[in-house]
């Protein structure tokens, strides 16, 4: 079975509720959690099998967003 996919970006502070809602509109393909709103530190739980679809959805928003990939956070890291 296929765990689910944790992947940490940097965004726009001013933009993570619009990420947050446009990815609740594909259907639990992805849960976006903001782990330090302050830098904008956000991590995706990506479904098993969504990874690719997510990614070119990312892509086409960072037109309008800006979103970049961040390293793994640790716990204490925050």
């Amino acid at each position: 079975m296929k765990e689910t996919i944790k992947k940490y970006f940097r965004v726009d502070r001013s933009k993570i509720h619009l990420l947050r809602s446009i990815l609740e509109g594909y259907n639990g393909m992805a849960v976006l959690r903001t782990v330090d709103s302050r830098q904008g530190l956000v991590v995706l739980y990506i479904a098993p099998g969504c990874e690719e679809e997510i990614g070119k959805i990312l892509v086409g928003l960072r037109e309008e967003i800006r979103i970049e990939a961040a390293p793994v956070v640790e716990r204490g890291d925050i």
